[in-house]
C-alpha cells in the first residue's frame, strides 16, 4: 500500500505499532515507515526503522519475512552511500529467501545495481526474477520488474527493447491501484521518448508524472534529474541548473538520499557547463566524483569525470593529462557500453588537436565519428563533429562542409520535431561548432559566396517555417485568459502603489503553466525546406545591396551582395560592437526626455564608431540604393538608422537573407483591411491614431474598453495593414511572455502565434517592440520574430525607449508616405528626414527600424 497510497500507509503503519503488535505485524509497520522515509523523507529515520523491522522479522522466526525486510534496507544503505553493507544486506536476503519471496529479493538487488551503474548485473538478477513472478501472478511486482528493465535498457542504449518493456508494465500497471507506481512509468516513458529524441512528448510526459506525483504528495527527485537532462537537451541549460540546484536544497533539508544528490550534482554541472558556467560546473562535478566514488559507483563516476574534464577545458585548460585522463574515461564508458563513450572520444580528440598532437587525434576522433551512423540525433551529431575535425586535420576542406552539412541535416530533422519556437530557437546551440566549422572552411577556401551560404546555413532557422499552432486546447486558452486577468491585476495594484506579491506569484504560476503545455506541442513531420540559392538572391536584390554580417573567430566579417557578385570586408571585433550598441542605447535613453540635447554629437559619434566596427571597409560600397541589414543576433538591439552610411538611406533589417526573400516574395491579402488599435495608459492617449482614422477612410479602429486582446487577435488575422498605439513590454527572462497593453491585459507571442496569418504589415509604435532575445546558435525569439513566419512581410518596431509625443509626427509621417505607394522603409526613411532638427526627435527616428520587404 506505501506506494498506492503512501499517506495512508504509514497512518495505518503507526495505528498498528500503536495496538501492541506480534514481532511479525510490527515488523511489516517499520519496514512501511522505513520505505516512506526511504523514498521521501530522512535517510536516518528510514535506516533506523528497517533495522527495527529486521531485528523483529528475525524475533518472528520468518525466513521470508527477514529477507523481504534485509531487501528493502541493503536499497536504503546503498542510496544512503554504504554500498558495501547495503550489497552484503541484500546478498543476506538472497540467500535466506526461496520460490516467490527471492524473485522480490533480486529485484531488489537488481534495483541496487542500476543505482549503482551496474547494469549487466540488474539484467541478469531481473531476468531472474520476472518469470518466478509471472508464474505466481504476482501483477504489481512484474509490472516493477519490466519498468526496471526497461530502465536500464535506456541506460545501455536499447531504446527498442525498454519501450517494449515499458509497453508491457503500463498493461500490468492498469489492473492496479498502484498509484505511486504508475507515476513512475510514467516519468519512465518520459525517458524513454527523451532517449529516442521526442523532446515535446518527454516533457509532457514528465510533467504528466510530477502531477501525479503531487497528488500523492511524494516528491521524485529522479523526476527532477530527468528533467533537468530534457530542457539541458532543448537548450534551456540555465533553467536546468536552478532546478537542480533547487532540488539538492530540498534533499539536503530533508536529509534524503545520498545517492540522489550525487546524480543531482552531476545533471547541475552538466546545466552549468552548457550555461557557460565551468567553474560552477568544475564544483558540482568535483564534489559528485567524490560522492560517487565513496558510494563505489563506478559507471556513474566516470560520467562525473567526463564532465569535469569538458568543464576544465572550457575553463580554458588544456594538457596531455587531460588528453589521457578524456580516452581512459571514453574507454571506460565503452566498456559499460554507456551511449556518452563516442562524446568522451570526441573531447580527447578535440584537446590533442588543440595540442597540435594529431596522431592522437586521429585515434580518438575515428573512434567518436563511428557514432555518426546510429543512435539518436544528439549522438549522430557527436559523431559527425568528430568526422569534420579528423577533415580539417587532414587539410580536407570539402571533408568538413560535407561532415558539416550532413551533421546539420540530423539536427534540422530534430529540430523540426519540436513544435515551439523557442525549443526550435534553442536547439540550434546544438550545431554551432559545425556552423562554426564550415564557416571557417568555406572562407579558408576564399570563396565569400560559400561562406554566405553557410553564414544562411545556420542563421534564423526559427523562422524558416510557421511554429506549430498551439492546439485548440480549453486548458491552455483558460491560463492565457487567466494570465491576462492577473497582469492587468498587477499593474493596476502597481500603479496605485499597492502591494502585489500574491498577484506575482499567480502570474509566475500561469507563466510556467501556459509555457509547459507550449513546450509539449510536436513539430510537424520533417521534410525538405527551401535551401537558399545565393543566386536567386542577387537576382531578386536588382539595385538594393544587402550586407550579411557573419563572425568567425570573434570578428565581424561583412558580405556585401548586390550586383550579381558577393564581396567579402572584414571589419572590427563583435564583442566591441556589442559594448558601443551599449552604450548607444543608453544614450538613446537619455534622449528621449527633454533637456538632453548637448548628449545629441555623443551618440552621433558613437554611430560613427559602430559604423567602423561593424561595416569597416564596406562603408564605401554600398552604392547609393537602399540597403538591407542581416546583422548576427547579438547585434539585435543596433540601431541601424545611426550609421552615417546607412542614415538617410532606404534601410531594413532582416534576420537573415531568407527571411528577406520569403518577406520580398510574399503577396498582400486581397481586401486590403486597415486596422488601427489604441491601448490604454499612453502618454499622448495614442493621439496619432485619430487622424489615421480619418485619412484610412473606413478602417477597423478598437480603442478603450474594444481593444480587448481576443477581439483584436480576431482583426489581426489576415490584415493588409495593422497599426498598433500600445505600451510594449520587453521580458529579457522569458521573451515570448514581451507584451503589448490591450485594455484587459497583455497580449503576448504567444497569442499572435495562434493567427493563421499575421498582418502583411505592422507597426507597432511604442517601446521596445522591437527588442528581442538573442538565443541558440544565431536565434532571436520576441514579437517581430513571432510575427515574420505567419505572413508578415514588413514591421516597424522600436529598438529603444522613445518619447511618446515625439512618436506622433513620426507616425504619421510614415502613414503619409505609405498612403502614396511607399514601402515602410522608404515612408520611414522619409518621415526621419521629416522631422525637426532637435534631440528629442531625431533620436526618436533612429530608435525605429523597418524589418523585412515590405
Amino acid at each position: 500500500m506505501v506506494f498506492a497510497d503512501p499517506g495512508e500507509a504509514v497512518a495505518r503503519a503507526q495505528g498498528v505499532l500503536d495496538s501492541d503488535p506480534s514481532p511479525w505485524r510490527a515488523s511489516v509497520a517499520h519496514q512501511v515507515i522505513g520505505i516512506w522515509q526511504r523514498d521521501w523523507g530522512d535517510m536516518r529515520l528510514a535506516l533506523h526503522h528497517l533495522r527495527r523491522a529486521r531485528d523483529l522479522a528475525a524475533r518472528a522466526e520468518s525466513p521470508d519475512r527477514e529477507a523481504d525486510v534485509l531487501a528493502a534496507l541493503g536499497v536504503a544503505l546503498v542510496h544512503a552511500g554504504r554500498t558495501r553493507q547495503g550489497l552484503e544486506a541484500l546478498e543476506r536476503g538472497v540467500a535466506v529467501s526461496s520460490g516467490h519471496t527471492r524473485a522480490r529479493v533480486l529485484f531488489r538487488r537488481a534495483y541496487a545495481s542500476w543505482v549503482l551503474g551496474r547494469h549487466r548485473e540488474a539484467l541478469d538478477d531481473v531476468r531472474r526474477a520476472i518469470p518466478v513472478l509471472r508464474q505466481a501472478n504476482d501483477v504489481i511486482w512484474t509490472a516493477r520488474a519490466l519498468t526496471l528493465r526497461a530502465t536500464v535498457h535506456l541506460a545501455l542504449g536499447a531504446v527498442d527493447r525498454a519501450d517494449a518493456d515499458f509497453t508491457a508494465a503500463h498493461a500490468h500497471w492498469d489492473t492496479t491501484g498502484q498509484e505511486h507506481d504508475k507515476a513512475d512509468v510514467v516519468e519512465s516513458r518520459g525517458l524513454a521518448a527523451f532517449r529516442s529524441g521526442d523532446i515535446p512528448v518527454a516533457l509532457r510526459l514528465l510533467d504528466e508524472a510530477e502531477e501525479r506525483y503531487a497528488k500523492l504528495g511524494t516528491p521524485s527527485f529522479m523526476l527532477y534529474i530527468r528533467r533537468c537532462e530534457v530542457l539541458m537537451a532543448a537548450g534551456l541549460a540555465r533553467e536546468a541548473l536552478t532546478e537542480a540546484d533547487a532540488a539538492t536544497g530540498i534533499l539536503d533539508g530533508i536529509g534524503g538520499q545520498s545517492t540522489r544528490k550525487a546524480e543531482l550534482l552531476l545533471v547541475a554541472a552538466r546545466a552549468a557547463r552548457l550555461a557557460g558556467d565551468p567553474h560552477t560546473a568544475i564544483a558540482r562535478a568535483a564534489v559528485a566524483v567524490r560522492l560517487f566514488a565513496g558510494q563505489r559507483r563506478t559507471w556513474w563516476e566516470t560520467h562525473a569525470r567526463l564532465v569535469l574534464i569538458e568543464a576544465r577545458v572550457a575553463a580554458g585548460r588544456g594538457s596531455g593529462r587531460l588528453v589521457a585522463d578524456a580516452a581512459a574515461v571514453a574507454e571506460r564508458l565503452a566498456s559499460f557500453g554507456a551511449p556518452a563513450a563516442p562524446e568522451a572520444s570526441l573531447l580527447a580528440g578535440r584537446i590533442a588537436l588543440g595540442l597540435g598532437w594529431t596522431a592522437d587525434a586521429e585515434r580518438h576522433l575515428a573512434v567518436a565519428a563511428r557514432s555518426r551512423h546510429g543512435g539518436p540525433p544528439l549522438a549522430r551529431m557527436t559523431g559527425w563533429a568528430a568526422q569534420a575535425l579528423r577533415a580539417r586535420a587532414a587539410g580536407s576542406g570539402r571533408g568538413v562542409l560535407e561532415a558539416c552539412r550532413r551533421g546539420l541535416d540530423v539536427l534540422d530533422d530534430h529540430r523540426m520535431t519540436l513544435g515551439a519556437s523557442e525549443l526550435r530557437a534553442r536547439a540550434t546551440e546544438q550545431g554551432a561548432e559545425l556552423a562554426a566549422l564550415a564557416q571557417r572552411a568555406s572562407l579558408d577556401s576564399g570563396g565569400p559566396r560559400r561562406l554566405l551560404v553557410w553564414s544562411e546555413r545556420w542563421r534564423a532557422t526559427v523562422l524558416s517555417t510557421p511554429p506549430t499552432r498551439p492546439p485548440a486546447d480549453p486548458a491552455l486558452l483558460g491560463d492565457l485568459t487567466a494570465f491576462r486577468e492577473i497582469a492587468a491585476r498587477a499593474e493596476t495594484a502597481r500603479m496605485d502603489g499597492r502591494p502585489i506579491p500574491a498577484l506575482e506569484r499567480e502570474q509566475r504560476r500561469l507563466e510556467r503553466e501556459i509555457r509547459s503545455r507550449t513546450l509539449h506541442m510536436r513539430g510537424e513531420v520533417p521534410g525538405a525546406e527551401d535551401r537558399f540559392e545565393p543566386g536567386r538572391l542577387l537576382e531578386r536584390l536588382g539595385e538594393v545591396r544587402l550586407v550579411e554580417l557573419a563572425v568567425l573567430d570573434g570578428r565581424v566579417q561583412v558580405l556585401l551582395c548586390g550586383q550579381g557578385r558577393v564581396r567579402r570586408f572584414e571589419a572590427g571585433l563583435l564583442a566591441d560592437a556589442e559594448v558601443e550598441a551599449e552604450h548607444v542605447q543608453a544614450g538613446l535613453r537619455r534622449l528621449a526626455h527633454p533637456g538632453a540635447e548637448a548628449r545629441l554629437a555623443v551618440v552621433e559619434a558613437m554611430g560613427h564608431r559602430l559604423e567602423e566596427l561593424l561595416l569597416g571597409p564596406a562603408a564605401a560600397h554600398l552604392g547609393s540604393g537602399p540597403v538591407v541589414v542581416v546583422p548576427p543576433g547579438r547585434l539585435n538591439r543596433v540601431p541601424w538608422a545611426l550609421l552615417p552610411s546607412l542614415r538617410e538611406r532606404v534601410l531594413s533589417v532582416s534576420p537573415s537573407a531568407s527571411s528577406w526573400l520569403r518577406a520580398r516574395e510574399t503577396e498582400p491579402p486581397p481586401g486590403g483591411r486597415h486596422l488601427l488599435v489604441r491601448g490604454p495608459g499612453l502618454a499622448t492617449g495614442g493621439a496619432e491614431v485619430p487622424e489615421l482614422a480619418d485619412r484610412y477612410g473606413r478602417p477597423v479602429l478598437l480603442e478603450h474598453d474594444n481593444a480587448r486582446v481576443p477581439r483584436v487577435l480576431h482583426e489581426l488575422d489576415g490584415a493588409a495593414l495593422a497599426h498598433i498605439a500600445a505600451h510594449g513590454t520587453f521580458r529579457a527572462d522569458s521573451p515570448l511572455f514581451s507584451s503589448l497593453r490591450m485594455a484587459d491585459g497583455p497580449l503576448i507571442v504567444h497569442d499572435f502565434e495562434r493567427l493563421d496569418r499575421s498582418p502583411y504589415r505592422i507597426i507597432l509604435s511604442s517601446c521596445d517592440t522591437a527588442r528581442l532575445a538573442s538565443v541558440g546558435a544565431d536565434e532571436l525569439l520576441g514579437l517581430v520574430t513571432a510575427l515574420l513566419p505567419l505572413g508578415t512581410a514588413g514591421v516597424v518596431a522600436s529598438s529603444a525607449p522613445v518619447n511618446d509625443a515625439a512618436v506622433v509626427p513620426l507616425m504619421l509621417s510614415l502613414h503619409k508616405g505609405l498612403s502614396v505607394g511607399l514601402s515602410l522603409a522608404e515612408a520611414l526613411r522619409d518621415a526621419r528626414a521629416a522631422l525637426p532638427g532637435d534631440a528629442l526627435h531625431q533620436a526618436t527616428g533612429w530608435a525605429f527600424t523597418a524589418f523585412g520587404a515590405a
